[in-house]
């Protein structure tokens, strides 16, 4: 029989608590044992605690999470680390310097300079790292890339994300770093890009990705428009061209700055068909000749099968983890080259913003006018917001030959 994987969990609030309620599920059918655990504010996670068990459980509570591994690091096979982006490198860096192999919430880090120095110490670890990118694993996802590869549908010749996610006010009230760009000297970036819809940017690269089926497409150029309506450092709506390296044209337009129930999808354009996916939804392969091709998607708990795929690579029972901290370049250095490009956040025209209260959830939000048209726009027809009323100087294509000008860049933006 397998043993339990043995955990220690970094934190208890924010996404962390979505890491503890999957592995007591875990531990429930014998793949996961939670060992430890740590918050600075642990007393105020009494209710948590108790309804995770942690008493029944064994679990050991520790203030921080240096003292955590000093105590148990021996007992662990597995580190998850759930934690503030600007956190990530040096909570990685304490896991590999011990020999744990590290589950690294999304994004690994949003500072490409960093994440190199990341790559570089993970190379010394037994077992490489998995940076929680939750949607690559599907197994439809994984059908449609091979069916691409091998040629099925003709060239590859774009990809297209669209994303409107409603944020209210308080979501960037949520901890300190929520829609800033920095912390101190560290570089945050939280925004839907960098961290709410990084996983469907993630998987616009993978699409476009190859010639492995584990492949993501470095960006060669990109040209951006960045803005914000909320009172807010960080910037809340993204649009966003990139030509990969590969010749492939990207596309995505992202909000957080909108109203309604929250939608995405994910559009790659072949010769020979046009693909469509929708996590949680569907998948359609359209045919240039009239045939349609529709997958159903069955439920999928990511975190817990993002958990199980890693468990299988650390018992030997895989080859590689579904994410490794050098998949991930092409994503960093596009969100890098996006600020590079952008130059500044535009505010939205006062006129286009509107204040709405949801009486039932009982939020403030903003909304902008236009901005479903905007995206429409420029996905299909190519027109930026700067050319059709949205007040800007348009952005500057950008190349990994300006990333050195990305820190400046963020600071500027920050006022530093």
């Amino acid at each position: 029989m397998k043993s339990p994987i043995r955990i220690g969990i970094v934190g208890m609030g924010g996404f962390a608590g979505w890491h503890h309620n999957t592995v007591a599920k875990l531990e429930e059918r014998g793949e996961a044992r939670l060992i430890c655990t740590c918050d600075p504010a642990a007393a105020s996670f009494v209710a948590q605690q108790e309804a995770w068990k942690f008493s029944a459980r064994g679990v050991s509570v520790f203030p921080d999470y240096r003292t955590m591994l000093d105590a148990c690091h021996r007992q662990l096979d597995l580190l998850v680390v759930p934690t503030p982006i600007q956190l990530h490198a040096e909570m990685h860096r304490a896991g590999v310097e011990l020999g744990l192999p590290v589950y690294l919430e999304k994004p690994p880090t949003l500072d490409y300079l960093e994440l190199e120095e990341m790559i570089v110490r993970d190379r010394s670890a037994r077992k490489s790292s998995l940076v929680g990118f939750n949607f690559i694993i599907e197994k439809p996802r994984l059908a449609l890339k091979q069916r691409i590869l091998s040629g099925e549908f003709g060239a590859v010749r774009g990809a297209t994300l669209v994303a409107l996610w409603p944020r209210p006010a308080d979501y960037f009230r949520r901890n300190s770093w929520a829609g800033r760009l920095m912390m101190g000297d560290r570089v945050v970036l939280d925004s839907c890009f960098g961290n709410a819809n990084a996983h469907f940017v993630h998987n616009l690269l993978f699409w476009v990705g190859g010639p492995e089926l584990y492949s993501w497409a470095p960006p060669a150029a990109v040209r951006a428009e960045l803005y914000r309506a909320h009172a807010i450092e960080g910037a809340d709506t993204f649009f966003v061209e990139a030509d990969t390296t590969s010749g492939v044209n990207l596309r995505f337009a992202l909000s957080h700055a909108c109203t309604g129930g929250s939608s995405h999808t994910e559009t790659v354009t072949c010769d020979k068909a046009t693909l469509r996916y929708i996590v949680g939804q569907f998948a359609e392969v359209r045919w240039t000749d009239g045939r349609v091709e529709r997958i159903t998607l069955d439920e999928f708990d990511g975190l817990a099968e993002n958990h199980l795929d890693y468990y299988r690579y650390l018992r030997g029972e895989s080859a590689r983890p579904a994410t490794l901290l050098t998949d991930t370049r092409p994503f960093v250095a596009l969100n890098d080259l996006a600020y590079v490009s952008s130059g500044k956040i535009a505010s939205f025209p006062p006129a286009l913003v509107t204040a709405v209260c949801d009486a039932k959830e009982q939020k403030d939000y903003v909304n902008v006018a236009g901005m479903q048209a905007a995206q429409e726009n420029f996905l299909l027809r190519g027109i930026w917001p700067s050319t059709s009323g949205w007040t800007r100087e348009p952005g500057a294509v950008a190349t990994p030959a300006d990333l050195p000008r990305f820190r400046d860049t963020v600071r500027a933006m920050a006022g530093r």
